[in-house]
């Protein structure tokens, strides 16, 4: 990276930040503060992951589908797999902006709460909320990282879909269904495994929901 990017990604990064503390700011003054946005941001994760799981299973339906083809309009196949596939590939894409939204608002709640925590002069409440604190940043992380444990076994999925899919286009014949055959065992596998990292952090999101909101 030569200097004039460096410098270039240093400048956007500080103008991002500066708009989302007056973003954060802005929704602080309506009463909308940013422990409710980062409640709210992990509820459109959750939301969007239950989506996404439902999409990938819906993908792998039709991919088995498409392996068992007996004959007919092989390139109206290839249409209805591709439109799966980019379903998928948004969906992923989805997930990926909701987790970068929440780790942000959460960057933003933990800095204020640890500045606020100086401002004290009563040794016991500050105590108490540096406690707080610290439970709240242990329990985020532990969802951040289930999370983000179920965003990466995607991109598996996703390549061998392409693969697959692309191969299926430029072919349109036998060769390429016996080629999806083969792939069929690994995608059932893989998917399978997304679907429990999926649900694991979709429970993870609901009980962290429920503690922050017990706070």
């Amino acid at each position: 990276m030569t200097h004039l990017s460096r410098l270039f990604t240093c400048l956007l990064l500080f103008t991002l930040a500066a708009c989302s503390t007056l973003y954060y700011s802005g929704l602080e003054k309506i009463g909308i503060p940013k422990r409710d946005v980062l409640v709210h941001r992990v509820e459109k994760a959750r939301d969007t992951q239950e989506e996404t799981k439902e999409q990938f299973k819906s993908a792998l339906e039709h991919f088995t589908a498409v392996t068992n083809f007996k004959g007919g309009d092989l390139e109206a196949v290839y249409n209805k797999l591709n439109d799966e596939y980019e379903a998928s590939l948004a969906k992923a894409n989805e997930v990926s902006v909701r987790i970068a939204d929440i780790e942000d608002v959460s960057h933003a709640l933990f800095d204020e709460w640890r500045q606020e925590i100086t401002q004290y002069s009563n040794a016991s409440l500050k105590r108490s909320s540096e406690q707080k604190l610290l439970a709240t940043q242990a329990h985020y992380q532990q969802l951040i990282t289930t999370m983000k444990n179920a965003e990466s076994k995607i991109k598996p999925v996703l390549t061998v879909f392409k693969d697959q899919v692309m191969f299926l286009k430029h072919n349109l014949n036998a060769q390429a269904i016996a080629s999806l055959k083969g792939e069929l065992g690994t995608l059932q596998s893989d998917i399978s495994s997304l679907i429990s990292s999926m649900e694991k952090s979709i429970n993870e999101a609901n009980t962290f929901i429920k503690t922050m909101e017990k706070k």
